[in-house]
C-alpha cells in the first residue's frame, strides 16, 4: 500500500470493474512433412500465403525418395489451405533420419546440392538439403557500372591491381624482336584493362583485357580475355567478341602483338606498342610475322585460357589447324590514366537449369576475396537477419587469398559450352555454374514426425510446434507416402502431439483407394480421442505443377482451409461440414447415402458430391466414442472457450486467495460466456439456461485455500449441430 509521510492530497488509480476476457485464435494450423527445401530444425515461420511457402519451403514438384516419385503432398496441402480460406500455417520440414542434424542441417538423409572449383578456392552450396538446391547461378558481368571515379594520384604499389585505359593510340604496327616493315596504314587504337603492376611493367589480369579497333569509344561487347604473361615480348593473340567489321554470328579474332615497355611517355620506339597484323597465307604460318592486309581469324579458345586454336572450318583457305598462344600486354602509368577497379557482377539463381524461372538473385558483388560486397559477405554461410537465412538458396564460402584467384575459381567453375556458343549461333556467351548433389533423401517415418527437443540446434518433427501456442489445427498429409503400419504410427504422433498441447485437434487422412472395410478396419485401429478427425476419401484437384492434368491427394489441407473459413464466417462452435471443399474437381470415390450410413456411425466423416451442390464434407464428428464429445464443433469450442479463460486469468495467479478475488474471477468468467450466449454461440433462453459460473465455498475446501488453490467450476451448454433433421408429417382434417 502507499506511504503517506508528509501532508497533502494524493490520487490513487483503481479499477471498480472485472477483467475482460479475449478469445483466441482457432484457425492457426500446424503441417509437417517432407519439403524440396527449408530449414529442418528450429521454430517454424508463420506464412500467410502459398506464395511465403513456396519461398522458404520450395514449390509442389514431386519429392524424389531413392528411386521413387512421389507428389509433394505437404505443398499440395498448403496450396489447398490457402485455397480454402487458411491465412496462418506454420511448416515444420521433416525428412529420414532428420534428428540426426545439427543447426545448419547436416546429417539427415537428404543431401546439399554443391560445386567447387579444382583449387577449392570457391565453394558454392544450397542453403538447405533437398533436390530443390540444385540450381543453376547465371553471373551478369558490371564492369561498365562499376569504375571507382576517384583516379590513382600516385603509383600503385606492386603486385596492387588497376584499371588502365589508353584512348586513341596511333602507332606504327611492328613486331617485337624482328625488322619493323612499314605500315600500310596507322590504326587508332583504345585499350582497357585490368593490370597489375610488377616492378616498372603492368601485366594483364587473367581474361580482363578490352580492345577497340575502331576507336570509337564503345567498348561494349568487346571482352578479350588474355592469359596472364610476364614477358611482354612473346607473340600471342587477344581474343573478343564485337571487334570492327566482324560477323555478328561468329566469335572474332585479331592477331596483336605487344612490345615490353621502357621508360618515358608514349612515343614511337619507346612505349608499348600495340600492331594489328593478319596472315595473307595462314597455311605458311611459321610463328614469324607475316605482313600483309588486315584479316580476321575466327578461332576457339582453350579451357586454360592459354592458346587459341584455328581451324579449317572456321576460316577459309586454311589447309590445317593451329595454335597461336596468348600473350600478355604491357603499358606504363604515364601512358593511361589509371583508376582502382572491382570487376562487379549479379548473380541470377534459376531453378531447372540455365533456361529455368529465377527464384532469387544477388546483387552489388565484387571479386574481392573478403569484405563488403565480396561473395562470402553476399552469400554467407549465416546471415544476421533470420530472413535472409530461410530464403537465400545459396551459400559460398571463399578461402582464395586474392581477387585474381577468386576469377580464376570463377572461370573453372563456369559452363564451358556456354562461354563459347556454337559457330553461327547468335546465341551471346553466358556464364553458368550448376550445383549439383541436392537429394531429397528417403522417406520420413514416425520417429522423425515425433522428432526431437534440442534446445541448443533446435527441436524437429512435431516437437518443433511445441514452442507456438497459436497452432489450433495440426495436419501430416504426407504421411500416407509410407506403408498402413506407418502411415498409422505417424498418426499416433500427431496424436500425442495433440494430447501433450492440449488445446489442439489433429485432422487424419484415410489411405488412398480404401474400400468401405478398410477404412473401417483402419478407423477402429485409431482407438477412441475427441482430438482427433479422420476424412475419406482423397480430393481430385488440379496438378499445380502442370506436370499432369489431375492428381488425387489426400484430404487433409482441404479440410483445414474449411475449418478455417468456418471460424472466420461463423465461428468455431459452427460444426466445420456442409461446407463446399474448395478446388475439388470431384472425389477419388462416390459416395453415397448408404455408403455413409455404415462410416457414419464409426466416425469416419465422408466427403461426398451432390448435383447443384458441389463437393462438401459431408460429416464433422471426431473418432471418439464419448457422446460428449461426439462432435468436432463441440470439442473444438471447448478448446477455445477453455484456452480463451485459461490466457486472460493469468492474471490471477499469486493474487489474495479470497471472497474479493473469487467475486472478481466468477464476474470476469461470466462477462465472457454471456458475449458467447448473446450472439447465439451457446444453447439457451437465457443466460442462466446457457451457463452458469461457481466461484465460492462451495467449490473450495479450506484444504485447497491452505494449499492455494482457487477452483472455479463453469456449466456450458454448447450448440450442436442439426446432423439428423427430421420433419414429421401427418394427415389431419379440416375440422381437427
Amino acid at each position: 500500500m502507499p506511504e503517506y509521510l508528509a501532508p497533502g492530497v494524493f490520487v490513487e488509480e483503481v479499477s471498480f470493474r472485472s477483467k475482460s476476457i479475449e478469445g483466441v485464435g482457432t484457425s492457426v494450423a500446424g503441417l509437417i512433412g517432407p519439403t524440396r527445401t527449408g530449414p529442418l530444425r528450429g521454430r517454424p515461420e508463420l506464412l500467410t500465403s502459398f506464395a511465403d511457402f513456396v519461398r522458404i519451403y520450395g514449390d509442389a514438384k514431386d519429392l524424389t525418395f531413392g528411386s521413387s516419385t512421389v507428389l509433394n503432398h505437404t505443398a499440395i496441402a498448403a496450396k489447398a489451405f490457402f485455397d480454402g480460406g487458411g491465412s496462418k500455417l506454420y511448416v515444420a520440414r521433416t525428412v529420414g533420419n532428420v534428428n540426426a542434424t545439427n543447426a545448419n542441417g547436416n546429417g539427415s538423409s537428404a543431401t546439399f546440392a554443391t560445386i567447387s572449383d579444382s583449387s577449392n578456392d570457391i565453394s558454392f552450396k544450397s542453403r538447405h538439403p533437398g533436390a530443390a538446391g540444385n540450381v543453376t547461378l547465371e553471373l551478369q558481368w558490371q564492369d561498365s557500372e562499376n569504375l571507382l571515379k576517384s583516379e590513382i594520384t600516385s603509383t600503385p604499389k606492386e603486385g596492387e591491381v588497376v584499371f588502365l585505359q589508353a584512348t586513341g593510340l596511333t602507332t606504327d604496327v611492328r613486331t617485337s624482336g624482328i625488322t619493323a616493315r612499314a605500315p600500310t596504314a596507322a590504326f587508332p587504337i583504345s585499350f582497357s584493362g585490368l593490370v597489375r603492376r610488377n616492378g616498372d611493367d603492368y601485366e594483364i589480369v587473367d581474361n580482363q583485357c578490352v580492345i577497340d579497333t575502331d576507336n570509337d569509344s564503345d567498348l561494349s561487347g568487346a571482352n578479350l580475355r588474355l592469359s596472364t604473361s610476364t614477358d611482354a615480348t612473346d607473340e600471342g593473340m587477344l581474343i573478343g567478341t564485337g571487334l570492327a567489321n566482324n560477323d555478328s554470328t561468329t566469335v572474332t579474332f585479331t592477331r596483336v602483338y605487344a612490345k615490353a615497355p621502357t621508360s618515358g611517355a608514349l612515343e614511337d620506339g619507346n612505349a608499348a606498342v600495340l600492331a594489328l597484323s593478319g596472315e595473307t597465307n595462314l597455311s605458311d604460318y611459321t610463328g614469324e610475322a607475316h605482313w600483309g592486309t588486315l584479316t580476321t581469324l575466327r578461332g576457339t579458345l582453350n579451357k586454360e585460357g592459354t592458346t587459341i586454336n584455328f581451324s579449317a572450318a572456321l576460316n577459309d583457305g586454311i589447309a590445317s589447324a593451329f595454335d597461336m598462344p596468348l600473350a600478355a600486354l604491357a603499358a606504363t602509368p604515364s601512358s593511361a590514366q589509371a583508376i582502382m577497379v572491382q570487376r562487379n557482377f549479379n548473380i541470377d539463381v534459376r531453378k531447372g537449369g540455365a533456361n529455368g524461372e529465377m527464384i532469387y538473385s544477388y546483387g552489388n558483388i565484387n571479386t574481392a576475396p573478403s569484405g563488403a560486397g565480396s561473395l562470402a559477405a553476399v552469400m554467407p554461410a549465416d546471415f544476421d537477419k533470420r530472413f535472409d537465412d530461410l530464403t537465400s538458396p545459396v551459400s559460398c564460402t571463399v578461402t582464395a587469398s586474392n581477387g585474381d584467384e577468386v576469377l580464376t575459381a570463377l572461370y573453372d567453375l563456369f559452363d564451358d559450352a556456354a562461354m563459347s556458343p556454337a559457330p553461327g549461333s547468335l546465341a551471346a556467351p553466358r556464364y553458368l555454374i550448376t550445383l549439383e548433389g541436392g537429394g531429397d533423401g528417403t522417406a520420413p517415418v514416425a520417429i522423425d514426425y515425433g522428432g526431437q527437443i534440442d534446445e541448443v540446434d533446435g527441436n524437429t518433427g512435431f516437437a518443433a510446434f511445441e514452442n507456438i501456442e497459436d497452432i489450433a489445427i495440426v495436419m501430416a498429409p504426407a504421411a500416407v507416402i509410407a506403408n498402413e503400419i506407418t502411415h498409422q504410427a505417424i498418426i499416433v504422433e500427431m496424436q500425442k502431439h495433440c494430447l501433450k498441447m492440449r488445446y489442439r485437434v489433429g485432422i487424419a487422412d484415410a489411405r488412398k483407394d480404401m474400400s468401405l472395410s478398410e477404412v473401417r478396419s483402419f478407423r477402429s485401429n485409431l482407438g477412441s480421442d475427441s482430438r482427433l478427425a479422420l476424412y475419406y476419401p482423397w480430393v481430385v484437384t488440379a496438378d499445380p505443377t502442370g506436370q499432369r492434368e489431375t492428381i488425387t491427394v489426400p484430404p487433409a489441407g482441404f479440410i483445414a482451409g474449411v475449418y478455417a473459413r468456418t471460424d472466420v464466417d461463423r465461428g468455431v462452435h459452427k460444426a466445420p461440414a456442409n461446407m463446399p471443399v474448395i478446388g475439388a474437381l470431384r472425389f477419388a470415390q462416390d459416395i453415397n447415402k448408404f455408403h455413409q450410413e455404415m462410416l457414419n456411425p464409426d466416425g469416419v466423416n465422408c466427403l461426398r458430391s451432390f448435383p447443384g451442390s458441389g463437393h462438401r464434407v459431408w460429416g464433422g464428428r471426431t473418432l471418439s466414442t464419448d457422446p460428449e464429445w461426439k462432435y468436432v464443433n463441440v470439442r473444438r469450442y471447448f478448446l477455445y472457450l477453455e484456452r480463451s479463460i485459461e490466457k486472460s486469468t493469468q492474471w490471477v495467479v499469486f493474487e489474495p486467495n479470497g471472497e474479493r478475488l473469487w467475486a472478481n474471477v466468477q464476474s470476469t468468467i461470466e462477462g465472457f460466456l454471456y458475449n458467447e450466449w448473446f450472439n447465439g454461440r451457446l444453447l439457451g433462453g437465457s443466460p442462466k439456461e446457457a451457463y452458469f459460473v461457481r466461484c465460492d465455498r462451495s467449490t473450495m475446501t479450506q484444504n485447497d485455500i491452505d494449499n492455494g488453490r482457487l477452483v472455479c467450476e463453469i456449466g456450458v451448454a454448447p450448440l450442436r449441430p442439426a446432423e439428423f433433421v427430421i420433419f414429421r408429417i401427418g394427415q389431419k382434417t379440416a375440422d381437427a
